[in-house]
């Protein structure tokens, strides 16, 4: 999951600053599902925009969509009628694909995000995100009891831990879990550690950032 937080309203402010009218766009996937960007956060910050503009004596007109998603070109196309009606801004709640979609399929509008988007991850407790994958495009997670080195450790390690963590607390906090530890005892409380003792071979980072965007074509579903 793609999480991700909103921008201080101080800045989305900024990003519609001398416009009266403006599209409030939320996505119903990653972003509802960590409460950043669906209908409810929409229909809040619509609200708290409303209530800004009507105490500074500002017009300003703020209607209100939520996408299935905005990732995707058929859904983003359910905005053609809206957006024909005229706005000065569209304030996009969702990741950073969202808004670079809105920009592309209508670019004569101005699209601004409203959301930061923070990591891949996944949820520890309610309210509670932490980041489990970088998207580096080869996944080794098998080596190392199903858990990533790469995003959970802070130094991204990947042949054993270094020596400063202590009772399973990484250095640089102590609400960082040391993901080392947490592998190695997983291997040690299976019987397995002789398994993990072979040093991994230099990581293949060639399906990662470094060719420029990357690009997934699946022939069968191409139409």
């Amino acid at each position: 999951m793609i999480i991700c937080e909103r921008k201080p309203i101080d800045e989305i402010k900024s990003f519609i600053a001398g416009k009266k009218k403006v599209l409030l766009v939320g996505c119903r996937g990653c972003v509802t599902v960590c409460n950043a960007g669906g209908t409810k956060e929409v229909e809040i910050l619509a609200a708290l925009l409303r209530l800004d503009a009507q105490k500074e004596g500002i017009e300003l007109t703020v209607d209100e969509f939520t996408l299935e998603r905005q990732c995707d070109p058929e859904y983003v196309d359910e905005l053609a009628g809206l957006v024909e009606k005229g706005y000065d801004a569209i304030l996009s709640m969702a990741c950073s694909v969202g808004p670079q979609f809105l920009s592309r399929r209508y670019p004569k509008q101005d699209v601004y995000p409203s959301l930061n988007t923070c990591f891949i991850g996944g949820a520890l407790a309610h309210g509670v995100w932490t980041e489990h994958c970088q998207a580096c495009g080869n996944c080794i997670i098998h080596h190392y009891g199903g858990m990533c080195p790469v995003s959970r450790c802070s130094k991204s390690i990947m042949n054993g831990p270094c020596g400063g963590s202590s009772n399973g607390v990484c250095e640089i906090s102590k609400d960082v879990e040391c993901v080392w530890h947490l592998i190695a005892s997983k291997y040690m409380d299976e019987g397995r550690l002789a398994e993990f003792a072979p040093i991994q071979p230099i990581k293949d980072w060639s399906k990662s950032r470094d060719g420029g965007p990357r690009k997934i074509v699946r022939e069968e579903l191409v139409k």
